[in-house]
C-alpha cells in the first residue's frame, strides 16, 4: 500500500518537502528603486529627512504639488524647501505630530510628521500630506455624517419592519393605575433586570413586554416570544436550547439554534411561564444565573446575553406553595413585578381604547371609521369584559364587519353585552328559552338589515321559508 502511495505521489509530482516561500531576487539597489516606485505612486506628498532635518527622500507627487524637481531637493535642509515645516523639530523632540494643520502658499493642509527611531534614537523623520486642503477634512466629515444619518435611518426602518412592534404610546389610558404602571415599566426598560408581568388573560402583558424592549438599549436586537403553553413537553428542551447535528434520532443534519440563543443581545419573552414543565425550570434557572447554555448533544457552553421578561396569568405564589413552580426560579424572575389590571378595574379607559381600536381598523380595512352610539357606549362601560382588551378587540372586529352604517348601535352588540355584563347577586340569570328567543330576534334583525328590508332575501339568508320568517317576526314583535 505504501509503495502504491509513493507511485501515485511520483505521478502527481507531489513533494513531501514543505513549499519554500518565494525569495526576492532583486539586488539591494533594485529594492530601493522598487520602494521609490511605490512611494512615487502614492497620491499624496511624502518627504523623509535625516535626524538633522536634511532631505533624504522627496516623492514626485510632493514635487508636483510644490512645483519643484524632487531630485534637486535631496540634501537640502527641509526649512529651505517647505515653508512653516516642523519636520526638524519633530526630529529633535522625537514626538509624532498626527493630523496637524500646515499652511503652504496660503493653503492649509493636514499633515503627519513621524520620528523614525532605531535603538531608541531618532534617525529620520517621515512626513506625509494626508489632505492637500483642509476642506477635504470637512468633506470627509460630511460624508461620515451622511453615513451616520443613513445608519440611523436604516435602524429606524429595521424597527418599523419588526412585526407587532408596540411602544409605551401603544398602551392607552389615563387611569392612574395604568399610567403608574407605564412609568414603572419605563424605569425597568433602563435596566437589564428580569421583569415579571402578571394579570388576567388579555390584559396586554405582551404589549408591555414589547414596549419595555423597544424602550431599552436592546431595541435593535431580537424580541423572541416563547409561549410556554404551546410547546409540547417533550420538545421544550430542543426548542429553547437547540441541539447539535445527530444529537438524537430525527435531529436535523445541521443542528438547530435554540430560541434562547436566538435572543442574543435582545429580549426573551417567556409567556405563560406558569406552564413551564417542572423538569425544565432548574435548567432555565441555570441559564439565568450562569448566562450560558449547552445545546442537546453539545459539549461547549454557549455564552448568552439577553434580557428576560416573563408573564403569567396564573397565581405563581400559590403554585410555589403547591410544589408546581420552583421557589428559586420564582425569586429569580420576581425582581421587577408589574401587575396589569383587568379592564373592569379601569372602566374610564374602555371608550378611549375602543375608539382607538376602531380608528386603527379603519386605517387597515377598506371602510370609514366607525363611531359608537352613546347608548352603546353605556353598554360597553357596564360590561365586565372577562376577556379584557383581547375580548374588546374581538367584539369590535366582529361588529365592524357586519355594520351597514358607520355607527355601532346597542342592537349591533352581542347578546351578552346587551343583557348586562354584571349579574346582580341572587339573580338566576337568563333562561335558555329567553336566550334562544333573543338570539333568534337578533339574527332576524341583522338579516333584514343586510337585505335592505327585503323579506324574501332575508329568509333565504337565514335558510328558512318566507312564511316562517313572517311567523317569527310576529312572535318577536318586529
Amino acid at each position: 500500500m505504501k509503495a502504491q502511495l509513493n507511485v501515485h505521489k511520483a505521478q502527481l509530482n507531489v513533494s513531501e518537502e514543505p513549499v519554500a516561500s518565494r525569495q526576492d531576487e532583486r539586488s539591494p539597489l533594485e529594492r530601493i528603486r522598487f520602494l521609490e516606485l511605490i512611494m512615487d505612486n502614492i497620491y499624496n506628498g511624502i518627504v523623509v529627512t535625516d535626524a538633522d532635518g536634511y532631505i533624504i527622500y522627496f516623492n514626485k507627487p510632493y514635487g508636483q504639488f510644490l512645483g519643484v524637481d524632487p531630485a534637486l531637493q535631496i540634501g537640502r535642509h527641509i526649512t529651505a524647501v517647505i515653508e512653516n515645516t516642523r519636520m526638524h523639530i519633530v526630529a529633535k523632540t522625537g514626538i509624532a505630530e498626527i493630523n496637524e494643520p500646515h499652511s503652504i502658499n496660503g493653503q492649509t493642509m493636514v499633515v503627519q510628521r513621524i520620528p523614525i527611531k532605531e535603538n531608541g534614537k531618532v534617525v529620520a523623520t517621515f512626513g506625509q500630506v494626508m489632505f492637500k486642503h483642509v476642506s477635504d477634512v470637512g468633506k470627509l466629515a460630511r460624508e461620515l455624517d451622511l453615513l451616520q444619518s443613513k445608519l440611523k435611518l436604516y435602524e429606524e426602518e429595521l424597527l418599523s419592519l419588526r412585526a407587532e412592534r408596540y411602544t409605551f404610546d401603544s398602551i392607552l389610558g389615563t387611569n392612574p393605575v395604568i399610567t403608574g404602571l407605564k412609568k414603572e415599566a419605563l424605569r425597568a426598560a433602563e435596566t437589564s433586570f428580569p421583569v415579571l408581568l402578571t394579570g388576567e388573560s388579555g390584559t396586554g402583558k405582551e404589549m408591555f413586554a414589547q414596549a419595555i424592549h423597544n424602550a431599552s438599549s436592546r431595541r435593535l436586537h431580537p424580541f423572541i416570544r416563547i409561549n410556554c403553553a404551546s410547546i409540547p413537553k417533550e420538545l421544550f428542551e430542543s426548542e429553547l436550547f437547540g441541539y447539535e447535528k445527530g444529537a438524537f434520532t430525527g435531529a436535523s443534519s445541521t443542528g438547530k439554534h435554540g430560541k434562547l440563543e436566538l435572543g442574543r443581545k435582545g429580549t426573551v419573552f417567556l409567556d405563560e411561564i406558569g406552564d413551564l414543565p417542572l423538569e425544565m425550570q432548574p435548567k432555565i434557572l441555570r441559564v439565568l444565573e450562569e448566562k450560558e447554555l449547552e445545546r442537546i448533544g453539545g459539549a461547549t457552553p454557549i455564552k448568552l446575553d439577553f434580557r428576560l421578561i416573563a408573564a403569567s396569568n396564573q397565581p405563581l405564589e400559590e403554585m410555589v406553595s403547591g410544589g408546581r413552580f420552583r421557589k428559586d426560579l420564582f425569586y429569580r424572575l420576581n425582581v421587577i413585578r408589574l401587575n396589569i389590571p383587568p379592564l373592569r378595574e379601569r372602566r374610564d379607559d374602555i371608550i378611549t381604547i375602543a375608539r382607538n381600536l376602531l380608528q386603527r381598523m379603519a386605517e387597515e380595512l377598506p371602510f370609514r371609521e366607525t363611531k359608537i352610539n352613546p347608548d352603546a357606549e353605556a353598554l360597553f362601560l357596564d360590561y365586565d369584559w372577562p376577556g379584557n382588551v383581547r375580548e374588546l378587540i374581538n367584539v369590535l372586529s366582529r361588529v365592524s364587519c357586519q355594520l351597514e352604517q358607520e355607527i355601532i348601535m346597542p342592537y349591533d352588540l352581542p347578546l351578552s353585552m346587551r343583557g348586562g355584563g354584571r349579574v346582580s347577586q341572587g339573580s338566576g340569570g337568563t333562561s335558555l328559552d329567553t336566550a334562544i328567543d333573543a338570539a333568534g330576534k337578533d339574527a332576524i334583525i341583522r338579516a333584514l338589515k343586510s337585505a335592505g328590508g327585503n323579506k324574501t332575501a332575508a329568509a333565504a339568508s337565514l335558510g328558512i321559508h318566507r312564511t316562517q320568517l313572517y311567523k317569527k317576526m310576529k312572535k318577536y314583535g318586529l
